[in-house]
């Protein structure tokens, strides 16, 4: 779950970013217009939303948004904006936005209309994910060994963990290289220790117990989730 950020205040822009990040969300935070089209034009797809400040230096929020939809791109856009009048909000809209919040706004407003937002899209993801004898419940971020079961077993997961477990469960059978982990799991420059990947499969590897064999390393490849194991 990676969001996309254009937000040139630089206090707004962390509060933003912190709440996001506590939400489980992974963050690319961009402070011009131009910096979030360099994001998009590297890989749209990675984000699940776009969260854009309409008064962005270079090009604005609007502009991003004519941007994405010129190339029919279907990212969901949150517009943010100082600007509320009637047709303000029209011309963000019909730029493509599909929500809008004005400033100021309160954080769990933001988090409710990103709920809305990723219910709409055509990429939603369900709260729950079941693969062989593992289930995700992405609400509580935890995952469920036999769940409905008498030998159920809830496993806690920290943040990157549940995030990992998420990316995994979503490919199952597939190879996931190393790089495709780090795209997913880690904002753009910040630069993360070589075995980083490693580390964390490790980690999670330990918490699965006797089922560590759902999460295969693919030697020289990646790593592979087998629901069969």
């Amino acid at each position: 779950m990676r969001i996309l950020l254009a937000e040139d205040e630089p206090d707004l822009g962390k509060a933003i970013k912190r709440t996001l990040i506590q939400e489980a969300y992974v963050v690319d935070w961009a402070q011009s217009g131009d910096e979030a089209l360099n994001f998009l034009e590297h890989d749209v797809s990675l984000y699940t939303v776009g969260v854009f400040d309409w008064a962005l230096p270079g090009m604005t929020g609007v502009e991003l948004c004519r941007w994405l939809r010129r190339y029919q791109h279907a990212l969901p856009v949150l517009m943010l904006t100082a600007r509320d009048k009637i047709e303000d909000r029209i011309a963000g809209l019909d730029a493509g936005a599909d929500d809008y919040l004005v400033k100021p706004f309160s954080m769990a407003e933001l988090l409710a209309r990103l709920r809305a937002l990723r219910r709409r899209s055509p990429e939603f993801k369900p709260a729950q994910i079941q693969r062989g004898p593992l289930l995700l419940d992405c609400d509580r971020r935890i995952a469920i060994l036999h769940p409905g079961e008498a030998r159920e077993q809830p496993i806690e997961l920290t943040q990157k963990e549940f995030l990992l477990l998420l990316y995994l469960m979503e490919h199952p059978n597939q190879i996931l290289s190393r790089e495709q982990v780090l795209n997913q799991l880690w904002e753009f420059g910040g630069e993360p220790s070589s075995n980083v990947v490693a580390a964390q499969m490790r980690l999670l590897r330990r918490k699965l117990g006797k089922y560590d064999a759902l999460i295969e390393t693919v030697y020289g490849m990646g790593y592979r989730f087998n629901p069969s194991e």
